[in-house]
């Protein structure tokens, strides 16, 4: 047995997880334990440096269960109590790290550069006395006695730790490593992972001939809804929605996106609509297009705030001429255009899969894990962070919230637990 290193903490996956799970491994341990990174990529934080277009949406200015789901949200609630808000914001401006709350709710640093929090965090993991090592692929891990082996995947290095934190985040952003090999180290140690582990805050597709891609380009707020079979409203969301050559994106889609998925898989029958006029409904839009005289409905959309093109794009659609005065207009005619402002049908084709989504939906159910410390029910010893368990939020700095909360909890939990033996 070609064992090279031995620690105390070996912690597996250096994302925003692993790290701040690193860092506070390292500060519970006060300098008397051996904390360890392992990660595959070659560049730390490529999730942390793309996120938020380049910026890293920190977190957000409020936070609750209500914003995620996955596993029972309040298992989730737990957790993100042991490490909230404030003390996020307290803990990067101990880093120097200074955050700032646009309208939107969402925090980022004042620097408006991703960089400004990775490398705080590579700091902050240094203070700490964190050992990093990468490019280190983890092939396996194995239980050994009182200890955990894992193993190198090319040249069969083994790292011997007394206790071991999955940080390997999901299968969101492929290119950054997150590849889905942790589901399978957890599945070694006697977890199981949900049935289902797709895209979130993903992209969606629409038929190449839909007359929405034709519109590339227009950005503009307006709600998705997901509709059950019987029409039942079951979740929706407002804010800004891009039209694409593919079909949408843009908050709005993004968010909606897992709960479209999810209840697709559970009913055949449901669906996705688009209110172009969030707050209107079918009933004021026809009652609004009855009084148009000699104006038109394109002319009334576009005082309404929406781009000229995609006006007579909707007049079009609802098979009536952009030109055709609004008393001219025949009552199908009228209804139909009403449907298609209030309740556009998306015939939704699919999404743009884990290369274009921000997170994961699925993985490890938070029942597998003793919330107070995250250490495995199942594999005493280990610990778990982070997206590989089966929490996702919406945009926002959500998801970095769970990530920073979650490995706190880990971080502190495991370097507890070797102090105490």
């Amino acid at each position: 047995m070609n064992v090279q290193h031995e620690t105390d903490i070996a912690v597996v996956g250096a994302g925003a997880a692993g790290l701040f799970a690193s860092i506070w491994a390292g500060r519970t341990g006060a300098g008397r334990l051996r904390v360890l990174a392992l990660d595959g990529a070659k560049k730390l934080g490529a999730k942390i440096l793309v996120a938020g277009g380049g910026r890293c949406n920190v977190t957000h200015h409020a936070v609750d269960e209500q914003q995620y789901a996955g596993s029972s949200r309040n298992a989730i609630k737990k957790v993100l109590r042991r490490f909230d808000v404030p003390e996020t914001v307290a803990f990067f401006r101990e880093l120097g790290v200074e955050l700032k709350r646009e309208d939107t709710g969402k925090l980022f640093p004042t620097t408006d550069d991703a960089h400004t929090v990775l490398n705080a965090l590579l700091a902050a993991a240094d203070r700490a006395a964190v050992t990093i090592r990468h490019p280190w692929r983890v092939a396996r891990v194995r239980t050994d006695a009182d200890s955990f082996l894992v193993e190198h995947e090319d040249n069969g290095t083994i790292v011997r730790a007394k206790r071991i934190i999955l940080a390997t985040g999901g299968m969101a952003l492929p290119r950054s490593g997150s590849d889905g090999a942790g589901y399978d180290i957890a599945r070694s140690l006697g977890h199981t992972i949900t049935p289902r582990v797709f895209p979130a805050l993903v992209p969606l597709t629409l038929p190449k001939d839909h007359w929405i891609t034709a519109l590339s380009g227009i950005t503009l707020p307006a709600t998705l809804e997901v509709r059950s079979a019987t029409n039942k409203r079951l979740k929706f969301f407002t804010n800004s929605t891009l039209l694409t050559h593919f079909g949408l994106s843009g908050p709005s889609v993004l968010d909606i996106s897992r709960y479209y998925a999810q209840t697709r898989h559970e009913d055949a029958g449901a669906r996705l609509v688009l209110n172009w006029l969030p707050g209107e409904t079918i009933e004021s839009v026809d009652a609004a297009l009855q009084k148009l005289g000699r104006s038109t409905p394109s002319r009334w959309l576009r005082d309404k705030g929406l781009p000229e093109r995609l006006a007579d794009a909707i007049v079009r659609s609802a098979a009536a001429d952009p030109a055709t005065p609004g008393h001219a207009l025949l009552r199908d005619n009228r209804r139909n255009l009403a449907q298609m402002i209030a309740e556009t049908p998306l015939p939704v084709t699919g999404d743009r899969g884990f290369t274009f989504a921000e997170v994961t939906a699925g993985g490890i159910p938070l029942g597998e894990i003793h919330l107070d410390t995250m250490e495995s029910r199942v594999c005493p010893g280990l610990y778990l962070c982070g997206e590989i368990c089966d929490v996702d939020g919406r945009i926002g700095g959500f998801n970095f919230q769970w990530a920073w909360a979650s490995g706190y909890v880990a971080g502190v939990g495991s370097a507890a637990a070797i102090a105490g033996t």
